[in-house]
């Protein structure tokens, strides 16, 4: 459970949005970006491909990190 999926999107080096597992959704940190993570929070499948990206992508590998420690 302490394992985190970001997903962040960046324009001139500053960030726009992000989707944090933890969370659950998308968060805005710019005026663009919070209108943007309202567009795609509405979207069910958005957000239910982002909630499977941490079951697919980094509970997968997570054993492959700890072991070359």
């Amino acid at each position: 459970k302490d394992i985190q999926y970001i997903e962040s999107y960046y324009y001139n080096k500053l960030e726009l949005n992000r989707f944090d597992s933890n969370v659950g959704k998308y968060v805005g940190y710019t005026a663009a970006g919070v209108r943007q993570a309202e567009i795609w929070n509405k979207d069910t499948s958005i957000i239910a491909g982002r909630k499977a990206q941490r079951e697919a992508y980094c509970l997968n590998n997570v054993g492959i990190d700890y072991q070359t420690a």
